[in-house]
């Protein structure tokens, strides 16, 4: 998946995410991007800083609850939003706990739950987008984490 910000002819920046930058294309072209604010069709991609990722074992845990605002699209974070990816790393976390670290066997141990050859249980490793796109194809069922996860080794 890619992210995008985007922006309408009215101003609006909002986020799109796509599987590709060719699927943002076709999207666009035919006409099924539209602003959610005011429904304008006329989008394009707004500037957008890179993504550096943080380090994977200083990342905490939780967001802390009063943590300064963050920019969006040009503009603070609303602390609706603060407070919601809060809530959401919180129960990230909370299922990570009860989840065994499969690391670069995921899809082969998602299959094997998804084919009755081993027990079903709770597993978070990392894959291939091509790999995770194989198994949603099979009707594998597999979701995204929504914030990164670093390995076991990986922490301190």
């Amino acid at each position: 998946m890619i992210v995008f910000d985007l922006s309408c002819h009215e101003g609006h920046r909002f986020e799109g995410w796509f599987g590709s930058s060719a699927d943002y294309e076709d999207q666009r072209a035919r006409g099924l991007i539209a602003c959610p604010a005011c429904g304008n069709g006329q989008v394009s991609k707004a500037p957008m800083a890179p993504a550096v990722p943080a380090k994977g074992n200083s990342r905490p845990e939780v967001l802390p609850p009063a943590a300064p605002a963050q920019q969006l699209a040009n503009a603070p974070m609303p602390p609706e939003v603060q407070k919601a990816l809060a809530a959401l790393a919180r129960v990230q976390a909370e299922a990570l706990k009860h989840s065994t670290w499969v690391g670069d066997k995921f899809a082969e141990e998602t299959r094997k739950m998804h084919y009755g050859e081993r027990e079903d249980a709770p597993i978070h490793g990392q894959t291939s987008l091509a790999e995770a796109k194989a198994l949603i194809e099979e009707g594998v069922p597999v979701a995204p984490l929504p914030f990164p996860v670093a390995p076991p080794d990986k922490l301190n």
